[in-house]
């Protein structure tokens, strides 16, 4: 039997609407659990405040530099005790995912077991970070509580200036849209650098996001300093049946102005015998049109992946969106493979050694320029490339020809 329950009157007007309420979970897990009791107690405290009373400090498992974020609380009474004692320590372990979010129901059931043995019960799978985040655990049940997760098969995640931990979507187990093996990507590239994650020592995060097609579903385009995107260079492949199939279910009208008017770049057009017509020269891989006629439309087979650089949320300069680096990379050898996880290391040495203290990837670049970090890694500049087009109309024409001609040449090689 828990103690008895903390006034919480700010925190009950939040299950007062017609919403379900976070509160209603918290007071559910505070039935028969001290901590989540006297959480509630902060919680409301800080309602009433509106202030926070969390601090950080020092918390780890053996062998360990990072994955565990520390809560201390600072509410304390006349005689320097916590307030709440039960919470006074609140600490959460971010634990890897399995690549593409994949568990059955037993593993899960043991996560819920070994959290309600030596933490609050409170989880989230999977948080923005994309870990377990199992949050509400003292620190002297840390170290039991990672060392039997660690017996399940799960290390540590990411946390402070380091590589964080890394999500990929659904992929090819269950998509017909997935253009690479996404599992083996996370998994290869999160292995080759793991150092980075325990022992951090960056000069602040660096993500890594694997996405199998263009639909992007890890958010890897807005929230990855390396996103790793599916795609193909071949022609899109058309089934022509399955369009007049769909264009005689939908109707012309229908398909004009939900599949053709919205290509970005106008590469379909609807014959009059309801066939397709695909510019694939001009189509972006957006995914738009293979999304609303799954049946007829499919990715090519030439597939590969685009690796974009700097994406991240608000920081010092604003949201970005990732930059291409590389528009297209095959992953169908070994040496494919060695190939991306040595572009990945050579990206990740860049920013260890240039980037300012808690700046990343994307803002280096912006500080440093995207033609110095190319020439750092080596690579050849793209016109895929582009931010956007330039705004100075007055350019030296005089070596366009020899410049062609390397455009050219690399396209033949």
């Amino acid at each position: 039997m828990a103690k008895k329950m903390h006034d919480t009157p700010m925190l009950d007007q939040l299950e007062s609407g017609q919403w379900p309420s976070f509160v209603s979970g918290l007071k559910r897990l505070a039935q028969d659990n001290d901590m989540m009791v006297d959480l509630l107690g902060q919680l409301e405290t800080s309602y009433e405040t509106r202030k926070g009373y969390w601090k950080g400090g020092t918390v780890g498992v053996v062998g360990y530099g990072g994955g565990v974020i520390p809560r201390f609380t600072e509410l304390l009474d006349e005689n320097k005790k916590p307030l709440y004692p039960d919470a006074a320590e609140f600490h959460t372990l971010r634990i890897m995912p399995a690549p593409g979010f994949h568990y059955t129901s037993d593993l899960l059931r043991k996560f819920c077991d070994v959290w309600e043995k030596y933490g609050s019960g409170l989880l989230c799978i999977h948080g923005q970070s994309g870990d377990l985040m199992l949050q509400g655990c003292s620190t002297d049940n840390v170290q039991p509580c990672f060392d039997e997760i660690n017996e399940m098969g799960f290390d540590m995640g990411g946390a402070g200036p380091a590589l964080r931990t890394a999500t990929s979507c659904v992929g090819h187990a269950r998509c017909e849209h997935s253009n690479y093996d996404e599992y083996r990507a996370h998994r290869q590239l999160i292995n080759a650098f793991l150092d980075d994650m325990h022992r951090p020592a960056l000069p602040y995060k660096w993500k890594f996001k694997f996405s199998g097609c263009a639909n992007d579903c890890s958010n890897a385009t807005q929230r990855a300093d390396e996103a790793i995107i599916g795609t193909w260079r071949d022609d899109m492949k058309v089934n022509q049946d399955e369009v007049k199939n769909y264009v005689a279910a939908k109707g012309r009208k229908y398909v004009i102005d939900n599949v053709i008017t919205r290509c970005p770049t106008q590469a379909l057009s609807l014959n009059d015998d309801d066939t397709l017509n695909v510019d694939n020269k001009a189509c972006v891989r957006c995914m738009h049109c293979i999304n609303v006629m799954t049946k007829a439309l499919a990715p090519g087979d030439d597939k590969g992946v685009t690796v974009l650089v700097g994406g991240k949320r608000t920081l010092k300069i604003g949201d970005l969106m990732g930059t291409v680096i590389v528009p297209f990379m095959p992953l169908n050898t070994e040496e494919d493979w060695e190939a991306l996880e040595e572009l990945s290391g050579n990206m990740i040495d860049f920013f260890a050694e240039n980037a300012l203290e808690h700046e990343r990837v994307g803002e280096m670049i912006d500080r440093i320029g995207l033609v110095n970090f190319i020439e750092g890694l080596g690579l050849e500049v793209d016109p895929n490339m582009i931010n956007q087009p330039r705004t100075n109309p007055y350019v030296r024409t005089d070596d366009w020809n020899e410049e062609a001609a390397k455009w050219e040449a690399r396209k033949a090689g």
